[in-house]
């Protein structure tokens, strides 16, 4: 999507863009990671160094940034599957793949009549089944997740060696196509297209921070949390530069498909049996991206009840049997599930966006204030030149914000919103700060 309507063939710059936005946020997680070695991500390591009201802040748009960010996991597994459907001829009805907005495009395309109901069933029963594997625990979910995350990885080398050699030179003319105004004052391409491409893309870096939020599992959290946030955002991020220019090499970037774009780029390009092989391992390979991110979720979910900020009998329930937080992940993945059946791609995947550049705002804030306010801090982590990326980071990222399309702006304002109020409404007062006298 953000290459066919943004950014062009120069979306690698796009991710060039959102990497280094990343980078200077990874690097303050890393350091509070190090000092607050729990679960609970951005939100813990604020709620421990800066104070309750911005924590609550935080955890409330991670909120926003793992649900919607599975959701457009799951509706973009449902469009693999569907290709995989495709590939050996099954062709269940339209209607049945499609969130209603969705399926009345494709009516409209196809020159059919408009469906009365249209339900992404793919979508909806994926996010159940990521939601039962998590239920059962997290050393089965684990070792379910390094089998598919190995499949993945060799999938992604295998797009980039091999989708290399049916690369044309022209499909990358013009590199950075003129910019365009829509009705609703939206600019696609050019520079301005560029950064709101870095913002559609910025929800594939929240990888790192899934990490933190799962810091709890870690066996030695001080030192593996770091290196894993750093290393895995430097890994991604020459990984998505790399398929980002093979991809836009093979086909043209205005007829990629926006739901499973790699596949499209072989089909394209002939290479029907490549196309079989990217089609399967994106199928498995997205499950693992769902399983992080709900994990990471009810983790999160997890640390806020426990602070009373989030009722506990909901999100701090554990089952005495699986010893997970068995409640908040049957919740999440109901409303995930419903999401994903009934809304299209382009209307969440912003959104995550959204909440994260937020969140890594913060951060970088936090590291900037505890640096200030407690410089004897014990820190086997210290983020560089510290004063450039604790406030270049949260610069960096709000000017990202401000590149968001209109309509997404206005949503994210409304959620923004709508978490001040519950937070003083029924967090403030349920809280263990607010009321230390109350035992868990």
């Amino acid at each position: 999507m953000a290459a066919k309507n943004y950014a062009g063939p120069a979306l690698a710059l796009s991710f060039v863009i959102a990497g280094v936005a990343c980078l200077l946020a990874a690097l303050a997680y890393a350091e509070l990671a190090s000092i607050v070695p729990v679960e609970g991500s951005a939100y813990a390591y604020t709620y421990a160094t800066v104070g309750e009201l911005v924590a609550w802040f935080i955890g409330w748009n991670l909120i926003l940034e793992y649900m919607m960010g599975a959701t457009t996991v799951a509706v973009a597994w449902s469009g693999y599957f569907e290709k995989l459907l495709h590939l050996f001829g099954i062709e269940p009805p339209f209607w049945l793949l499609n969130d209603p907005i969705t399926a009345a495009k494709k009516a409209q395309e196809l020159k059919l009549t408009p469906p009365t109901f249209a339900i992404n069933v793919p979508g909806f029963l994926i996010s159940w089944v990521v939601t039962g594997i998590l239920l059962r625990g997290i050393k089965e979910t684990a070792s379910t997740n390094n089998l598919i995350v190995f499949i993945k990885v060799s999938a992604v080398l295998f797009v980039i060696l091999a989708g290399a050699f049916y690369i044309k030179p022209e499909n990358w003319t013009p590199f950075i196509p003129d910019p365009v105004t829509d009705t609703s004052g939206n600019t696609h391409y050019g520079w301005d297209g560029i950064f709101t491409a870095a913002v559609i893309v910025f929800f594939a870096y929240i990888g790192f921070d899934a990490v933190s939020t799962q810091a709890g599992e870690a066996v030695h959290p001080t030192r593996d949390v770091p290196f894993a946030i750093v290393a895995s955002l430097l890994i991604t991020t020459v990984l998505y530069i790399a398929v980002s220019l093979v991809l836009t090499g093979m086909a043209r970037y205005d007829t990629l498909d926006e739901r499973a774009p790699v596949a499209s780029a072989f089909a394209e390009a002939g290479v029907g049996w490549a196309t079989y092989l990217v089609t399967f391992a994106a199928v498995a390979g997205l499950i693992s991206v769902m399983m992080v991110m709900l994990l990471g979720q009810t983790r999160i979910f997890l640390a806020m009840a426990r602070d009373g900020l989030l009722p506990e009998k909901i999100f701090g329930y554990i089952h005495p049997r699986f010893r997970t937080p068995f409640r908040s992940t049957l919740l999440v993945g109901a409303i995930i599930s419903l999401t994903a059946a009934f809304v299209p791609i382009s209307n969440v995947s912003e959104l995550t966006s959204l909440g994260t550049l937020l969140a890594f705002t913060l951060v970088s804030v936090s590291v900037f204030i505890l640096r200030l306010k407690r410089p004897d801090l014990e820190r086997p982590f210290k983020a560089p030149l510290w004063p450039l990326v604790s406030l270049g980071g949260a610069a960096f990222n709000i000017y990202l914000i401000t590149q968001a399309r209109k309509e997404n702006l206005r949503a994210f304002l409304i959620w923004a919103v709508v978490g001040i109020l519950v937070y003083f409404l029924y967090s403030r007062r349920q809280s263990r700060l607010q009321t230390p006298t109350q035992q868990p």
